[in-house]
């Protein structure tokens, strides 16, 4: 039997109050569980649910009378993110049910909670080459004065044997705006060494040209024979061909990055160097396991390594590890606003946002003293002597053995 209008409106009163019940839900810092570093916020900032109901529903009872998801959003991860104008703003790896991802902006007053997503998603552009997917986009306010949007754009592998309808290819896509909400959309990333999924652009000229972060890969899931956080350099970005990438952070065996790692979003630039954010991925008997950590680059090179804090910043922990592709941590977008706050907006197991909040000095502070990762038992072993040698020298802690 089909509803009256009248049971129609009923259900749509309830859905748009308990929508608007989780949009302005507060947020709050998980102090029980401070490690010193971060915060961690007690509820994810974004999910599919967020999605505003008028993208997922035909709200017209005459074309929709049992008030039906006529568009269904799986997940909102995988953030990139930029404060601009004292506004906090994420653009989201929003999914659908039909598994396509999408660019959607996403605004929050604070950076912590009632985040809403503008009026419509992002419209962007396609190349002669149009993509089948496109994902993680890292949002950079670049010197030029543009702000840019680098991502993955992934496509059929035409190379694929016939019937073979799983085999893809990954480029660095790129587009350019001004305000978020118009986008010029430039050429793919040109790489001479592999596939692209991890590509982000450096804010700032390097020796007057564009400076980007790679990771170039055999195929498109597997790195292959190389691997690891690459730098290269282009002369123009409206045709952005990088000849030459050389790797300044490689995987290394029995790390948290042993299998594959990338850059996480674009640094930031402190008096003692350039803070990063990246992702480690190694193999568990669980399948991969995706972790963030951190590392520092000389302010006068950015591509020069001085500070690798050992093992990981952040991991999935709790319900963050379960999801559409469980135990997995991945970050491509924080903020640090006037006060040097940060906010570090991860996305757990490919499904929801979540929100950690720190400072700058905290962060620097943290990665030029934390011990480097020894490679080997007997190393973590020393790490710990050391630290309670240290301890025992300032404290006057006990002799015993």
């Amino acid at each position: 039997m089909v509803p009256t209008k009248e049971e129609f409106n009923q259900r749509l009163a309830k859905l748009k109050n308990k929508h608007e019940k989780l949009l302005c839900r507060k947020n709050k810092p998980d102090k029980k569980n401070y490690n010193g570093i971060y915060y961690r916020y007690k509820h994810p900032i974004l999910t599919g649910e967020h999605a505003p109901l008028h993208w997922r529903y035909d709200l017209n009872y005459k074309t929709n009378p049992f008030l039906m998801q006529r568009f269904g959003v799986n997940a909102a991860f995988n953030s990139g993110a930029i404060y601009l104008n004292g506004r906090y703003l994420l653009a989201v790896r929003t999914e659908g049910w039909d598994r396509k991802s999408f660019f959607a902006i996403a605004e929050s007053p604070n950076g912590t909670d009632n985040w809403r997503f503008w009026e419509r998603p992002v419209t962007l552009p396609e190349t002669g080459e149009p993509d089948v997917n496109v994902y993680d986009m890292r949002l950079t306010q670049h010197e030029d004065g543009w702000i840019y949007g680098v991502f993955c754009a992934e496509r059929k592998d035409p190379s694929a044997p016939e019937g073979d309808t799983s085999q893809a290819t990954a480029s660095g896509g790129i587009a350019r705006t001004k305000d978020l909400i118009h986008w010029e959309r430039l050429p793919d990333f040109i790489s001479h060494h592999g596939q692209q999924r991890n590509l982000v652009l450096h804010p700032e000229f390097v020796n007057g040209k564009y400076a980007f972060y790679t990771r170039p890969q055999d195929g498109f899931i597997e790195v292959g024979g190389g691997g690891g956080i690459g730098w290269a350099l282009v002369d123009d970005i409206t045709k952005a061909e990088a000849p030459d990438e050389k790797i300044i952070d490689k995987k290394i065996y029995h790390t948290i990055k042993e299998l594959k790692n990338g850059q996480g979003p674009a640094p930031l630039k402190t008096e003692k160097g350039w803070l990063h954010l990246a992702h480690g991925v190694r193999g568990c008997a669980a399948g991969l396991r995706y972790v963030l950590y951190m590392f520092m680059t000389a302010l006068e090179d950015p591509s020069k390594v001085i500070a690798r804090p050992g093992g990981y910043f952040m991991a999935p922990e709790k319900e963050e590890r379960v999801g559409d592709v469980s135990n997995v941590l991945f970050a491509n977008g924080w903020i640090r606003n006037e006060k040097d706050e940060v906010f570090i907006y991860y996305a757990s197991s490919d499904t929801r946002m979540h929100v950690a909040t720190s400072t700058v000095e905290r962060l620097v502070d943290y990665c030029l003293n934390t011990p480097e990762d020894g490679f080997r038992s007997a190393g973590s072993v020393k790490t710990i002597n050391n630290i309670i040698d240290r301890n025992q020298g300032k404290y006057g802690g006990s002799d015993k053995k």
